[in-house]
């Protein structure tokens, strides 16, 4: 239920700082976005799938902290990333 390797090779290229950039809060909430859209789908088939659920809910969390933080110290940048992730706030 995690997404493919080349999957997460293209978020990652599509959202990187720098060329050597593989961890800053624009790619980890990119690429928490494509693991919830993914265990969104699953639990739309397997609704009674508890441990999937609580999952979930913590890459949501995880996600939802990480956008605070990117609120908080580059509204701008934060701005730009959620319009292209389609999220909200």
């Amino acid at each position: 239920m995690t997404i493919s390797a080349d999957t997460k090779k293209q978020i990652i290229a599509g959202a990187k700082r720098h060329p050597t950039d593989s961890g800053s809060p624009e790619i980890q909430i990119s690429v928490l976005t494509a693991e919830i859209v993914e265990l969104t789908a699953h639990m739309q088939r397997h609704p009674k799938d508890y441990h999937s659920r609580h999952g979930l809910l913590m890459k949501v969390n995880r996600r939802n902290k990480l956008a605070t933080y990117m609120r908080r110290t580059d509204a701008d940048k934060y701005t730009q990333l959620a319009a292209k992730l389609g999220l909200r706030k």
